[in-house]
């Protein structure tokens, strides 16, 4: 008798508790939810799949800051890759090569463009999710803290980037 009475009290606690938390019906906290950064704003986002399945992807954007204080990019993360690094393309000793590239600067009155050939986003490990016509989320995280999400277009290889 003791027993059931001490599971029915225990079972009771739960159920209160439990009670406690019916108030949070809102979108899991692993989803992304877009934070607007003061001054900051992007334009044309895309990521490019690989024309070979399973290779990096590449994520482009237009960046512009009209803040006023001094900011740095210092992450980019790409929602289903493995891993995402900003990289710079550059010529040395007459090749092509990539280079980590973050921190980047940002400056009012002084754009930043990611796309081909020069600053990008380097999604390691895509999603077999990502398909043509659908959007991938990407979070930029400052240096003060602050992170902004966006949607970036999914292109196939090939396609305008």
């Amino acid at each position: 008798m003791n027993r059931a009475a001490c599971t029915a009290f225990a079972a009771f606690c739960l159920l209160g508790l439990a009670a406690c938390n019916q108030g949070d019906t809102g979108a899991p906290t692993d989803s992304v939810s877009p934070v607007l950064v003061k001054g900051l704003s992007i334009t044309n986002p895309r990521l490019v799949l690989a024309p070979v399945k399973g290779n990096p992807a590449a994520v482009y954007f237009d960046l512009s800051y009209a803040g006023t204080d001094g900011l740095t990019l210092s992450n980019v993360t790409v929602e289903g890759a493995g891993m995402s690094m900003i990289h710079q393309t550059a010529e040395k000793d007459g090749a092509m090569t990539m280079t980590e590239a973050a921190p980047i600067a940002l400056t009012t009155g002084a754009p930043v463009s990611f796309a081909p050939g020069g600053l990008h986003v380097m999604a390691m490990q895509p999603s077999d999710a990502w398909q043509p016509g659908g959007t991938v989320n990407v979070t930029l995280s400052l240096s003060d803290g602050t992170m902004q999400s966006f949607a970036a277009d999914v292109r196939a290889a090939g396609e305008e980037r």
